[in-house]
Protein backbone atom coordinates (compact mmCIF):
# COMPACT_ATOMS: atom_id res chain seq x y z
CA UNK A 1 0.00 0.00 0.00
CA UNK A 2 1.27 3.57 -0.64
CA UNK A 3 0.00 6.86 0.46
CA UNK A 4 1.39 10.00 -0.83
CA UNK A 5 1.73 13.45 0.09
CA UNK A 6 -1.10 14.87 -2.64
CA UNK A 7 -3.28 12.38 -0.86
CA UNK A 8 -3.74 13.69 2.16
CA UNK A 9 -6.56 15.79 1.10
CA UNK A 10 -7.30 18.63 3.68
CA UNK A 11 -10.73 20.83 3.94
CA UNK A 12 -10.80 23.60 1.63
CA UNK A 13 -10.97 27.30 2.48
CA UNK A 14 -7.37 27.05 3.99
CA UNK A 15 -6.06 30.50 4.13
CA UNK A 16 -2.38 29.04 3.21
CA UNK A 17 0.59 31.46 2.43
CA UNK A 18 3.74 31.30 0.92
CA UNK A 19 7.21 32.55 1.91
CA UNK A 20 9.03 33.04 5.16
CA UNK A 21 5.69 34.92 7.20
CA UNK A 22 3.92 31.45 6.61
CA UNK A 23 6.71 29.21 8.26
CA UNK A 24 7.30 31.57 10.95
CA UNK A 25 3.91 31.50 11.81
CA UNK A 26 4.51 27.59 11.12
CA UNK A 27 7.00 27.77 13.71
CA UNK A 28 4.78 29.59 16.47
CA UNK A 29 3.11 26.66 16.80
CA UNK A 30 5.64 24.44 16.40
CA UNK A 31 7.13 26.81 19.81
CA UNK A 32 3.81 26.20 21.73
CA UNK A 33 3.71 22.42 20.77
CA UNK A 34 7.10 22.00 22.14
CA UNK A 35 6.71 23.99 25.76
CA UNK A 36 3.61 22.17 25.90
CA UNK A 37 5.05 18.55 26.15
CA UNK A 38 8.05 20.35 27.81
CA UNK A 39 5.99 21.24 30.84
CA UNK A 40 3.93 18.10 30.51
CA UNK A 41 7.24 16.08 31.20
CA UNK A 42 9.45 18.36 33.14
CA UNK A 43 8.25 17.72 36.75
CA UNK A 44 9.20 13.66 36.06
CA UNK A 45 13.41 14.82 36.92
CA UNK A 46 11.91 17.25 39.94
CA UNK A 47 9.70 15.05 41.87
CA UNK A 48 11.92 14.04 44.48
CA UNK A 49 12.67 18.15 45.03
CA UNK A 50 9.25 19.10 44.63
CA UNK A 51 8.13 15.89 47.13
CA UNK A 52 10.02 17.72 49.47
CA UNK A 53 9.31 21.56 48.76
CA UNK A 54 5.57 20.44 49.47
CA UNK A 55 5.86 17.97 52.45
CA UNK A 56 4.50 15.58 50.32
CA UNK A 57 5.50 11.85 49.13
CA UNK A 58 7.36 11.22 45.76
CA UNK A 59 4.06 8.77 44.93
CA UNK A 60 2.03 11.80 45.62
CA UNK A 61 3.83 14.53 43.96
CA UNK A 62 4.15 12.01 40.53
CA UNK A 63 0.64 12.81 40.44
CA UNK A 64 1.62 16.25 38.87
CA UNK A 65 2.34 14.13 35.74
CA UNK A 66 -0.19 11.76 35.76
CA UNK A 67 -2.93 14.20 36.09
CA UNK A 68 -2.17 16.40 33.34
CA UNK A 69 -1.92 13.86 31.21
CA UNK A 70 -5.37 12.64 31.90
CA UNK A 71 -6.60 15.98 31.62
CA UNK A 72 -5.21 16.27 28.39
CA UNK A 73 -6.72 12.43 27.51
CA UNK A 74 -10.17 14.23 28.14
CA UNK A 75 -9.72 17.87 27.29
CA UNK A 76 -8.47 16.96 23.71
CA UNK A 77 -11.52 16.18 22.44
CA UNK A 78 -13.57 18.36 25.01
CA UNK A 79 -12.09 21.12 23.58
CA UNK A 80 -12.05 20.50 19.54
CA UNK A 81 -15.99 19.96 20.21
CA UNK A 82 -16.83 23.42 22.32
CA UNK A 83 -14.30 25.43 20.03
CA UNK A 84 -15.17 24.11 16.74
CA UNK A 85 -17.09 26.82 15.73
CA UNK A 86 -14.17 29.44 16.83
CA UNK A 87 -11.25 30.55 14.22
CA UNK A 88 -8.24 29.16 15.17
CA UNK A 89 -6.57 31.74 15.64
CA UNK A 90 -8.59 32.73 18.85
CA UNK A 91 -8.27 29.38 20.34
CA UNK A 92 -4.74 28.81 20.01
CA UNK A 93 -3.95 32.00 21.43
CA UNK A 94 -5.87 31.56 24.36
CA UNK A 95 -4.51 27.33 25.09
CA UNK A 96 -1.14 29.21 24.60
CA UNK A 97 -2.36 31.79 27.45
CA UNK A 98 -3.36 29.51 29.69
CA UNK A 99 -0.23 27.35 29.57
CA UNK A 100 1.65 30.27 31.01
CA UNK A 101 -1.07 31.04 33.41
CA UNK A 102 -0.09 27.50 34.59
CA UNK A 103 3.20 27.66 34.81
CA UNK A 104 3.59 30.91 36.32
CA UNK A 105 0.96 29.42 39.21
CA UNK A 106 2.82 26.42 39.13
CA UNK A 107 5.88 27.89 40.06
CA UNK A 108 4.54 30.13 42.20
CA UNK A 109 2.45 27.02 44.30
CA UNK A 110 2.39 27.47 48.29
CA UNK A 111 1.17 23.65 48.48
CA UNK A 112 0.47 20.97 46.11
CA UNK A 113 -3.01 21.37 46.18
CA UNK A 114 -2.21 24.52 43.87
CA UNK A 115 0.32 22.82 41.97
CA UNK A 116 -1.89 20.30 41.29
CA UNK A 117 -4.48 22.43 40.23
CA UNK A 118 -2.20 24.44 37.87
CA UNK A 119 -1.04 21.01 35.98
CA UNK A 120 -4.81 19.99 35.58
CA UNK A 121 -4.97 23.66 34.10
CA UNK A 122 -1.87 22.96 31.48
CA UNK A 123 -3.56 19.52 30.49
CA UNK A 124 -6.50 21.15 29.67
CA UNK A 125 -4.54 23.38 26.81
CA UNK A 126 -2.37 20.39 26.19
CA UNK A 127 -5.11 17.87 24.85
CA UNK A 128 -6.55 20.91 22.74
CA UNK A 129 -3.37 22.47 21.71
CA UNK A 130 -2.07 19.60 20.27
CA UNK A 131 -5.64 18.36 18.79
CA UNK A 132 -5.90 21.48 17.21
CA UNK A 133 -2.30 23.27 16.23
CA UNK A 134 -1.52 19.96 13.89
CA UNK A 135 -4.32 20.72 11.59
CA UNK A 136 -3.77 24.29 11.72
CA UNK A 137 -0.43 24.11 10.59
CA UNK A 138 -1.63 22.44 7.45
CA UNK A 139 -3.95 25.15 6.42
CA UNK A 140 -0.92 27.76 7.03
CA UNK A 141 1.24 26.44 3.80
CA UNK A 142 0.38 25.37 0.22
CA UNK A 143 -0.59 21.30 -0.11
CA UNK A 144 2.80 20.40 -1.28
CA UNK A 145 3.85 21.54 2.03
CA UNK A 146 1.86 19.94 4.62
CA UNK A 147 4.08 17.02 5.95
CA UNK A 148 6.94 19.25 6.02
CA UNK A 149 4.75 21.89 8.26
CA UNK A 150 3.43 19.06 10.11
CA UNK A 151 6.74 17.84 10.84
CA UNK A 152 7.98 20.91 12.00
CA UNK A 153 5.43 20.70 14.85
CA UNK A 154 6.03 17.03 15.76
CA UNK A 155 9.63 18.25 16.06
CA UNK A 156 8.29 20.17 18.93
CA UNK A 157 7.02 17.03 20.55
CA UNK A 158 9.85 15.10 19.92
CA UNK A 159 12.37 17.45 20.96
CA UNK A 160 10.50 18.31 24.15
CA UNK A 161 10.00 14.47 25.15
CA UNK A 162 13.42 13.91 25.26
CA UNK A 163 14.84 16.93 26.69
CA UNK A 164 12.51 17.06 29.62
CA UNK A 165 14.12 14.21 31.71
CA UNK A 166 17.40 15.75 31.56
CA UNK A 167 16.58 19.66 32.17
CA UNK A 168 14.75 18.69 34.68
CA UNK A 169 17.36 16.65 36.30
CA UNK A 170 20.23 19.95 35.73
CA UNK A 171 17.82 22.07 36.61
CA UNK A 172 16.96 20.70 40.08
CA UNK A 173 20.40 19.79 40.73
CA UNK A 174 21.76 23.28 40.60
CA UNK A 175 18.37 25.35 41.57
CA UNK A 176 15.04 25.30 42.91
CA UNK A 177 12.76 23.30 40.83
CA UNK A 178 10.10 26.23 40.57
CA UNK A 179 12.64 28.05 38.39
CA UNK A 180 12.14 24.82 35.95
CA UNK A 181 8.43 25.74 36.00
CA UNK A 182 9.49 29.69 35.04
CA UNK A 183 11.77 28.83 32.20
CA UNK A 184 8.01 27.02 30.65
CA UNK A 185 6.07 30.18 31.57
CA UNK A 186 8.96 32.51 30.08
CA UNK A 187 9.19 29.96 26.69
CA UNK A 188 5.48 29.75 26.85
CA UNK A 189 5.10 33.66 26.50
CA UNK A 190 7.71 33.81 23.55
CA UNK A 191 5.21 31.71 21.42
CA UNK A 192 2.13 33.50 22.65
CA UNK A 193 3.76 36.77 21.36
CA UNK A 194 4.61 34.49 18.13
CA UNK A 195 1.37 33.63 17.57
CA UNK A 196 0.10 36.86 18.34
CA UNK A 197 1.74 38.75 15.56
CA UNK A 198 2.16 36.06 12.94
CA UNK A 199 -1.33 33.69 12.72
CA UNK A 200 -3.86 34.54 10.56
CA UNK A 201 -7.19 34.48 10.96
CA UNK A 202 -7.93 30.92 10.55
CA UNK A 203 -11.90 30.78 10.05
CA UNK A 204 -13.66 27.40 11.17
CA UNK A 205 -14.40 25.16 8.00
CA UNK A 206 -15.00 22.12 10.49
CA UNK A 207 -17.84 21.36 12.94
CA UNK A 208 -17.12 18.80 15.13
CA UNK A 209 -19.54 16.86 17.39
CA UNK A 210 -19.41 14.07 19.52
CA UNK A 211 -20.86 12.04 16.76
CA UNK A 212 -18.41 13.55 14.38
CA UNK A 213 -15.82 11.08 16.89
CA UNK A 214 -17.73 8.27 16.83
CA UNK A 215 -18.32 8.31 13.00
CA UNK A 216 -14.38 8.00 12.66
CA UNK A 217 -14.28 5.32 15.10
CA UNK A 218 -16.29 3.49 12.43
CA UNK A 219 -13.66 4.48 9.45
CA UNK A 220 -11.22 1.35 9.63
CA UNK A 221 -7.97 2.78 8.61
CA UNK A 222 -8.51 5.22 11.35
CA UNK A 223 -9.00 2.90 13.96
CA UNK A 224 -6.07 1.05 12.92
CA UNK A 225 -4.13 4.08 13.10
CA UNK A 226 -5.66 4.88 16.50
CA UNK A 227 -3.95 1.31 17.45
CA UNK A 228 -1.16 1.49 16.31
CA UNK A 229 -0.63 4.46 18.14
CA UNK A 230 -1.63 2.90 21.36
CA UNK A 231 1.10 0.55 21.07
CA UNK A 232 3.52 2.82 19.92
CA UNK A 233 3.47 5.03 22.76
CA UNK A 234 2.86 2.38 25.08
CA UNK A 235 5.71 0.75 24.37
CA UNK A 236 8.10 4.01 24.31
CA UNK A 237 6.99 4.89 27.72
CA UNK A 238 7.25 1.86 29.73
CA UNK A 239 10.68 1.60 28.41
CA UNK A 240 11.88 5.64 27.97
CA UNK A 241 10.58 6.21 31.28
CA UNK A 242 13.43 3.67 32.44
CA UNK A 243 16.33 4.66 30.16
CA UNK A 244 18.31 6.74 32.87
CA UNK A 245 17.91 3.83 35.10
CA UNK A 246 18.77 1.33 32.60
CA UNK A 247 22.09 3.29 31.45
CA UNK A 248 23.34 3.83 35.46
CA UNK A 249 22.81 0.44 36.40
CA UNK A 250 23.18 -1.73 32.79
CA UNK A 251 25.49 0.26 31.16
CA UNK A 252 27.05 1.65 34.34
CA UNK A 253 27.53 5.00 32.58
CA UNK A 254 28.54 8.01 34.82
CA UNK A 255 26.19 10.88 35.06
CA UNK A 256 27.82 13.07 32.44
CA UNK A 257 27.69 9.82 29.92
CA UNK A 258 24.13 9.65 30.74
CA UNK A 259 23.22 13.08 30.26
CA UNK A 260 25.34 12.43 26.45
CA UNK A 261 23.67 9.41 25.83
CA UNK A 262 20.25 11.38 26.75
CA UNK A 263 21.39 14.04 24.11
CA UNK A 264 22.28 11.74 21.30
CA UNK A 265 18.80 9.75 21.39
CA UNK A 266 17.51 13.71 21.21
CA UNK A 267 19.24 14.60 18.33
CA UNK A 268 18.55 11.36 16.92
CA UNK A 269 14.69 11.77 17.09
CA UNK A 270 15.34 15.44 15.29
CA UNK A 271 16.50 13.71 12.61
CA UNK A 272 14.30 11.10 12.65
CA UNK A 273 11.56 13.29 12.25
CA UNK A 274 12.38 15.03 9.20
CA UNK A 275 13.41 11.77 7.43
CA UNK A 276 10.13 10.81 8.35
CA UNK A 277 8.81 13.57 6.96
CA UNK A 278 10.61 12.16 3.68
CA UNK A 279 9.69 8.40 4.24
CA UNK A 280 5.89 9.49 4.36
CA UNK A 281 6.17 11.17 0.83
CA UNK A 282 6.37 7.50 -0.44
CA UNK A 283 4.25 5.58 2.06
CA UNK A 284 2.68 5.88 4.88
CA UNK A 285 2.06 2.36 5.74
CA UNK A 286 5.86 1.27 5.41
CA UNK A 287 7.12 4.22 7.08
CA UNK A 288 4.99 3.38 10.07
CA UNK A 289 5.36 -0.47 10.08
CA UNK A 290 8.84 -0.06 9.54
CA UNK A 291 9.12 2.39 12.11
CA UNK A 292 8.15 0.16 14.74
CA UNK A 293 9.65 -3.06 13.38
CA UNK A 294 12.94 -1.25 14.11
CA UNK A 295 12.24 0.55 17.28
CA UNK A 296 11.16 -3.38 18.52
CA UNK A 297 14.56 -4.48 17.56
CA UNK A 298 16.49 -1.65 19.59
CA UNK A 299 14.93 -1.98 22.33
CA UNK A 300 14.64 -6.09 22.92
CA UNK A 301 18.60 -5.78 22.02
CA UNK A 302 19.80 -2.49 24.62
CA UNK A 303 19.80 -5.14 27.81
CA UNK A 304 21.95 -7.38 25.76
CA UNK A 305 24.71 -5.08 24.69
CA UNK A 306 24.28 -3.49 28.02
CA UNK A 307 27.94 -4.58 28.73
CA UNK A 308 28.77 -2.19 25.64
CA UNK A 309 28.85 1.19 26.03
CA UNK A 310 29.25 1.68 22.05
CA UNK A 311 26.39 -0.59 21.54
CA UNK A 312 24.27 1.19 24.18
CA UNK A 313 24.72 4.05 22.59
CA UNK A 314 24.33 2.92 18.74
CA UNK A 315 20.96 1.13 19.78
CA UNK A 316 20.11 4.25 22.04
CA UNK A 317 20.91 6.40 18.33
CA UNK A 318 18.58 3.88 16.40
CA UNK A 319 15.87 3.91 18.80
CA UNK A 320 15.82 7.54 18.99
CA UNK A 321 15.55 8.29 15.53
CA UNK A 322 12.73 5.86 14.77
CA UNK A 323 10.68 7.44 17.83
CA UNK A 324 11.55 11.07 16.60
CA UNK A 325 9.71 10.01 13.08
CA UNK A 326 6.94 8.05 14.91
CA UNK A 327 3.99 11.13 15.89
CA UNK A 328 4.19 12.44 12.88
CA UNK A 329 3.78 9.03 10.96
CA UNK A 330 0.82 8.19 13.22
CA UNK A 331 -0.32 11.62 13.40
CA UNK A 332 -0.43 11.52 9.40
CA UNK A 333 -2.20 8.59 9.06
CA UNK A 334 -4.64 9.34 11.91
CA UNK A 335 -5.39 12.66 9.23
CA UNK A 336 -5.22 10.46 6.39
CA UNK A 337 -7.91 8.52 7.39
CA UNK A 338 -10.28 11.21 7.27
CA UNK A 339 -9.04 14.55 6.24
CA UNK A 340 -12.49 15.95 6.16
CA UNK A 341 -12.49 15.38 10.10
CA UNK A 342 -8.71 15.98 10.71
CA UNK A 343 -9.33 18.10 14.28
CA UNK A 344 -11.38 15.27 14.87
CA UNK A 345 -9.08 12.61 13.67
CA UNK A 346 -6.14 14.42 16.13
CA UNK A 347 -8.36 14.81 19.45
CA UNK A 348 -8.86 11.26 19.49
CA UNK A 349 -5.21 10.82 18.62
CA UNK A 350 -4.24 12.98 21.69
CA UNK A 351 -6.67 10.79 24.08
CA UNK A 352 -5.29 7.56 23.12
CA UNK A 353 -1.12 8.57 23.54
CA UNK A 354 -1.95 9.81 26.24
CA UNK A 355 -3.67 7.14 28.22
CA UNK A 356 -1.37 4.62 26.55
CA UNK A 357 1.68 6.87 28.03
CA UNK A 358 -0.11 6.69 31.33
CA UNK A 359 -0.72 3.24 30.98
CA UNK A 360 2.76 2.05 29.22
CA UNK A 361 4.70 4.14 32.50
CA UNK A 362 2.48 2.25 34.85
CA UNK A 363 3.79 -1.32 33.08
CA UNK A 364 7.00 -0.51 33.03
CA UNK A 365 7.06 0.34 36.90
CA UNK A 366 5.65 -3.12 37.41
CA UNK A 367 7.77 -4.62 35.35
CA UNK A 368 11.08 -2.82 37.19
CA UNK A 369 10.33 -3.29 40.77
CA UNK A 370 9.14 -7.16 39.39
CA UNK A 371 11.81 -8.50 37.21
CA UNK A 372 13.91 -6.10 36.75
CA UNK A 373 14.57 -3.36 34.41
CA UNK A 374 16.00 -5.74 31.49
CA UNK A 375 12.70 -7.58 31.79
CA UNK A 376 11.17 -3.90 31.26
CA UNK A 377 12.58 -3.09 28.19
CA UNK A 378 11.86 -6.89 26.83
CA UNK A 379 8.46 -6.05 27.73
CA UNK A 380 8.36 -2.85 25.89
CA UNK A 381 10.06 -4.22 23.07
CA UNK A 382 7.66 -7.25 22.56
CA UNK A 383 4.61 -4.60 22.47
CA UNK A 384 6.37 -2.66 19.86
CA UNK A 385 6.83 -5.93 18.18
CA UNK A 386 3.65 -7.11 18.81
CA UNK A 387 1.99 -3.28 17.27
CA UNK A 388 4.15 -3.33 14.34
CA UNK A 389 2.45 -7.00 13.61
CA UNK A 390 -1.10 -6.03 14.17
CA UNK A 391 -0.96 -2.77 12.22
CA UNK A 392 0.57 -4.66 8.98
CA UNK A 393 -1.98 -7.86 9.57
CA UNK A 394 -5.14 -4.54 9.80
CA UNK A 395 -3.79 -2.99 7.00
CA UNK A 396 -3.53 -5.70 4.81
CA UNK A 397 -7.10 -7.13 5.67
CA UNK A 398 -8.38 -3.47 5.21
CA UNK A 399 -6.80 -3.43 1.75
CA UNK A 400 -8.11 -6.57 0.56
CA UNK A 401 -11.48 -6.12 2.15
CA UNK A 402 -12.19 -2.83 0.46
CA UNK A 403 -10.87 -0.85 -2.60
CA UNK A 404 -10.63 2.48 -0.65
CA UNK A 405 -7.24 4.07 -1.82
CA UNK A 406 -4.76 4.73 1.21
CA UNK A 407 -5.69 8.21 1.12
CA UNK A 408 -8.75 7.28 3.46
CA UNK A 409 -11.89 6.56 3.52
CA UNK A 410 -13.98 9.92 4.02
CA UNK A 411 -16.64 10.74 6.26
CA UNK A 412 -19.87 10.97 4.42
CA UNK A 413 -20.40 14.76 5.79
CA UNK A 414 -24.22 16.70 5.25
CA UNK A 415 -24.09 20.16 4.26
CA UNK A 416 -25.03 22.01 8.12
CA UNK A 417 -28.46 23.07 7.91
CA UNK A 418 -28.07 25.61 10.95
CA UNK A 419 -24.96 27.16 9.60
CA UNK A 420 -23.40 26.04 6.35
CA UNK A 421 -19.97 26.86 5.11
CA UNK A 422 -20.19 27.22 1.03
CA UNK A 423 -17.40 25.16 -0.41
CA UNK A 424 -16.25 23.51 2.35
CA UNK A 425 -16.80 20.01 3.85
CA UNK A 426 -18.39 21.31 7.14
CA UNK A 427 -19.11 18.36 9.83
CA UNK A 428 -23.26 19.11 10.65
CA UNK A 429 -23.31 20.26 14.28
CA UNK A 430 -27.56 20.25 14.58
Amino acid sequence: MSTHTGSVRLPVSAPARTGRRAWLAVLSVALGSFVLVLSEFLPIGLLPAIAADLDVSIGTAGLVVVATGLAAAVSAPVVTIVTSSLDRRVVLIALSAALVVADVAGALAPNFTVLLAARLLLGVALGGFWAIGAAVASRLVQPGSVIRATSFITAGISVATVVSLPLGALISSLASWRLAFLIGAGLALVALLGQLLLLPGIPSIQRVRTSTLVALLKVPRARIGLIGAAFVFFAQFAAYTFVSPYLEELVRLDPASITLALLVFGVAGVAGNFIAGFALDRSITATVVGAMAIAAVAILLLPIVAGSAVGAFVLLALWGMVWGGLPLAMQTWVISAAPAAAEGGLALFVTTIQISIAAGSTAGAVAVSTGGIAVDFWLAGGIAAVGAVTVLVLGVRRASAASASDAGEPITVKPNPCEALPGSSTLQPC
